[in-house]
């Protein structure tokens, strides 16, 4: 409805006027209309007619356009113009599906990331809920959604945690046959390998031996031309992987495929090396983009000692995505926002001699995430854990919901919408108490408004659901339900899952207010108020499934 009615009052504008505008639709307050515009405003700039007039004619000419549509067209103010949908209009737009802007296209999003042999932090787990729900979006919107991983499988914090579990077992590698070897330390291995990283970059930082030693052992990584470190390194990789394997099948975040630092690195080496001179220069013994001729900053590609940097294997990752994926049109990534710059150049060294892959390649940052609580620091003292986090979660909803039949689907709705509701950029404070609050803006909160609906539903048997015409409290509810396929359309536009989260709480607390002050069920127009309750369950049901988030039918 919305298009047909932009699509009109682009018509009137020319028709009129011969001149084209970009016509866009607006939600007032309901007791303006259902649809406003600016139209007859940048007509006014483009002819310089007074823009009331200029109004006054598009919507003599809308009514007769939208004869059958709408109710009410009506000039507002300097120039703005209302549009009120007639009843049978604003139930039709109720079974609008959202736009299908990407329809079969294909979009790679990588996100997660976590690092093996290092802990997977609250970093890790945002960007897996975002990535996921950003991808639940685009496939909404019709697209065909890779979801990839990318893991710094070699490196300086590699050889930090080779150190710290070496030391620990004195490099009697035999110990690691153990289901967990280090339970001493942790109760599940993901954590116990964080911590014995920690060890590794502590003695790094505190003694000049163990960072020489640490040093060899990076090299060691790289040449794999060490028995013993070989086979901590494959030990420890396998288990760490294994470990995120666990979280992500938890949370429901299913990959196609898994990208590493190891296989992208020769890859990007060559990259620089073959346009050495042309886009990077030595320097120092390194290799170096100067990026000041972008308005950014000189980064190093290749190290002195000859080793790839992040930069160098990102650009091999490009290569390896479009090798993979080459019907890809767009490749998104999602990191925290302290690596903004270092992907700006990036990308402006890529841009030099592969701009078609460069242009598609979209980077998307996250804040920086905290607790309220400081029982959850990381037992490594540098990070926040995301399974100290999940657990405390756990915890929580089986105290607060001990009896429930759906404490994981709970879980997992308090982890989810708390990250998702708050816009993706800025700094996020989880609080736990909050999550899974069945109250205010929580998922617990919008799965039971969801739950309570199907009851509803369920009271009344096999009733007539139909909508005939709307009483004004119904059409104030239809009204609300109508602006879902919009706040979709422009969430995946954007890329932010937290359009459809602050809908999804509005769309609940105008329902509950509804419900107060109407009754359903043996009402004489139970008809119709069916088919609201039903269609409030199923917006209810889709928002929360495109963002990964279960809809329990009873809670």
């Amino acid at each position: 409805m919305k298009q047909e009615i932009e699509a009109a009052i682009a018509q009137a504008c020319k028709e009129l006027f011969d001149v084209g505008v970009n016509v866009e639709l607006s939600r007032p307050d309901e007791q303006f209309g259902d649809y406003a515009t600016n139209a007859a405003l940048q007509l006014a700039q483009k002819t310089g007619k007074n823009p009331r007039e200029i109004a006054q004619e598009i919507v003599a000419l809308l009514q007769k356009i939208l004869a059958d549509k709408v109710q009410d067209v009506s000039v507002a103010g300097p120039g703005f113009i209302n549009v009120r949908l007639q009843d049978s209009a604003l139930r039709d737009s109720l079974a609008q599906p959202a736009s299908k802007t990407y329809d079969g296209e294909t979009i790679i999003v990588e996100f997660g990331d976590p690092n093996p042999l290092k802990a997977m932090h609250l970093g890790h787990l945002y960007t897996t809920i975002a990535g996921d729900a950003i991808s639940g979006l685009l496939e909404l919107a019709g697209a065909h959604v890779e979801r990839v991983s990318y893991h710094g499988d070699v490196g300086m914090h590699v050889a930090k945690a080779i150190y710290g579990i070496g030391t620990t077992i004195e490099w009697q590698t035999d110990r690691l046959q153990q289901e967990n070897p280090f339970a001493d330390l942790a109760p599940n291995i993901g954590t116990a390998i964080g911590l014995l990283y920690a060890k590794g970059a502590q003695a790094y930082e505190e003694s000049d031996e163990a960072k020489q030693a640490i040093k060899t052992i990076n090299g060691q990584v790289y040449d794999q031309d060490n028995e013993t470190v070989n086979t901590i390194y494959t030990w420890g990789v396998a288990k760490s992987f294994a470990f995120f394997d666990e979280i992500f099948a938890e949370l429901g975040v299913h990959y196609k495929k898994r990208y590493l630092e190891s296989q992208a690195s020769p890859i990007g080496i060559s990259y620089v090396k073959e346009h050495l001179g042309t886009v990077f220069e030595q320097s120092d013994g390194a290799i170096v983009y100067r990026g000041e001729k972008d308005g950014l900053h000189t980064r190093v590609f290749i190290n002195s000692a000859g080793r790839p940097t992040y930069e160098a294997k990102d650009l091999g990752l490009t290569e390896l995505k479009q090798q993979d994926y080459p019907e890809a049109v767009q490749s998104i990534i999602i990191t925290a926002n302290e690596q903004t710059e270092y992907f700006k150049v990036m990308l402006a060294a890529l841009r030099k001699f592969d701009p078609a892959v460069a242009e598609k390649t979209q980077h998307i940052a996250h804040g920086f995430l905290s607790l309220t609580t400081g029982k959850m620091s990381s037992r490594t003292g540098k990070v926040h854990e995301a399974e100290t986090l999940l657990q405390a979660v756990r915890e929580a909803v089986k105290g607060s919901y001990p009896d429930s039949k759906v404490q994981q689907e709970v879980y997992l709705a308090a982890v989810k919408y708390t990250f998702l509701r708050q816009r993706i950029g800025g700094d996020i404070v989880f609080n736990v108490d909050e999550s899974i609050a069945l109250e205010g803006n929580s998922g617990p909160y919008v799965q039971y408004a969801h739950a309570r609906a199907r009851s509803i539903l369920e009271k009344a048997g096999e009733a007539d659901a139909n909508i005939i015409d709307f009483d004004p409290a119904e059409r104030s509810l239809a009204r609300k339900l109508s602006e879902y396929p919009e706040t979709a359309e422009k969430a995946t536009y954007e890329l932010m899952p937290h359009y459809i989260c602050t809908y999804l709480y509005e769309l609940s607390q105008q329902f509950n207010r509804f419900y107060e002050q109407n009754r359903v069920i043996g009402d004489a127009r139970q008809s119709t108020r069916l088919a609201l309750v039903k269609q409030y369950a199923d917006t209810l049901k889709n928002g929360l499934r495109t963002l990964g988030i279960p809809t329990p039918e009873k809670m």
